[in-house]
């Protein structure tokens, strides 16, 4: 017989060294799975803040490494060229050290330390990968890709830009960063973003073989001496023009309503709220704007141009923002003008369409038209959209807009 104090020895010892890990090792998923599905403002003095931070940007890190790793796979063909690998090295670098100080300091101050733990134990996986000093030798192009790097770059630029903004010119003053279902609408930016490869050969083709046939090079190359300036607005003016008319369409189409009540569910505007799109409404709304300006044949640097601007207000125009505009409100789309749009108040119902200039709605009819600055609440009337990436993009297929009635 196994003598008594040997049998206890053996229970201690696999309690330290395979219980006590694995129940450790459990609690500290369990608590970062929480600070993921949890939301709210980040409470001064217990650290959240630098926690948020340091969890982000190593998340970010090692998903920057990976793209160092397989750069034909995980980084987009067009920025590619553009990038020079020296600075994002030293971004990489200079991301690693703040995400490790930060997540190491909360660590031995005992400050939401099993968050930090997973913070930290992605820095580590990050240089243990190579961190900033991953070779990049030549690979093939013409491979398929996602845009993971263009999500890092946007998600970075947005946070930096539009969070900052936010704060310093609130709408709402009392709104967190961390609102309920922003888990959600990043699921949506991550997605849209990783698809980005995806999207774009699938409206590349389309554009070709379904307007290629009313291409004219000799009216391509008028619109291409136009000066750049005028050039440039009337490119936004065709594309908002475009986009008016199909935004439009998917309010006054129950058809099209299915696929962009989608987008108008999310009750809470800020610069993550514009993410939440059905994936075959992205498409089709890129193939619709897109087409009348590949007809025209805008120059390449005005193209550019318009990608950079309607970047821009995509996000911004969703912020919680407030700020005062005067008489440019009545040219220019701005957060007031589109929150209205977002708006479930009666007389904001199927209004507010432009995504540029707020001139072509006051033309045909449909700008919101009230005394009141702030809409009362968001979302669809009804409130019927569930909640979730995967439900939001199999919303539209189950045939209506409406809840389910009970049954009896």
């Amino acid at each position: 017989m196994t003598h008594p104090s040997r049998r206890k020895f053996a229970h201690k010892l696999v309690n330290v060294a395979v219980i006590a890990p694995a129940e450790r090792i459990g609690i500290v998923v369990d608590d970062t799975r929480e600070m993921f599905r949890g939301s709210g403002e980040l409470a001064p003095g217990k650290a959240m803040v630098t926690t948020a931070i340091a969890m982000s940007l190593a998340i970010l890190c090692l998903l920057g490494v990976l793209a160092f790793h397989f750069p034909q796979y995980l980084t987009t063909p067009e920025l590619r060229v553009k990038y020079s690998v020296d600075v994002l090295r030293q971004a990489l670098f200079g991301a690693l050290l703040i995400a490790g100080a930060l997540s190491l300091g909360n660590l031995i101050l005992n400050r939401q330390r099993n968050i930090n733990i997973t913070s930290f134990v992605l820095v580590i996986a990050a240089v243990a990968l190579g961190g900033s000093r991953v070779p990049v030798g030549n690979f093939p192009d013409h491979t398929p890709y996602i845009g993971l790097d263009w999500f890092i770059l946007d998600l970075l630029g947005s946070t930096l830009i539009f969070v900052v903004i936010e704060k310093l010119f609130p709408l709402y003053k009392g709104q967190a960063i961390f609102r309920p279902e922003w888990q959600t609408d990043m699921k949506h930016f991550a997605v849209n973003h990783f698809i980005v490869g995806l999207a774009l050969l699938t409206v590349n083709f389309l554009l070709h073989h379904l307007f290629g046939w009313l291409v004219r090079s000799d009216f391509q190359q008028f619109v291409q001496h136009i000066w750049f300036v005028p050039q440039l607005l009337l490119c936004v003016l065709v594309a908002d023009m475009a986009q008016y008319w199909t935004h439009r369409a998917y309010h006054e189409v129950p058809f099209l309503w299915r696929f962009h009540s989608v987008h108008h569910s999310v009750k809470t505007m800020d610069w993550l709220a514009g993410s939440r799109q059905s994936m075959l409404e992205l498409i089709a709304t890129r193939v619709c704007v897109l087409a009348p300006l590949y007809i025209l044949g805008f120059s390449e640097s005005v193209m550019n141009g318009y990608i950079l601007i309607v970047g821009f207000q995509a996000v911004f125009n969703h912020a919680n923002v407030h700020l005062p505009w005067g008489p440019l409100k009545y040219l220019f789309v701005t957060p007031n003008f589109h929150h209205w749009h977002h708006a479930s108040d009666d007389i904001a119902i199927d209004k507010n369409y432009a995504a540029h200039y707020a001139f072509i709605d006051y033309l045909f009819g449909t700008a919101v038209k009230t005394s009141d600055k702030f809409p009362a609440r968001y979302g669809v009337v009804g409130d019927y959209m569930p909640d979730g990436f995967i439900n939001q993009q199999l919303f539209p297929f189950r045939g209506s807009t409406k809840p389910a009635e009970p049954v009896a």
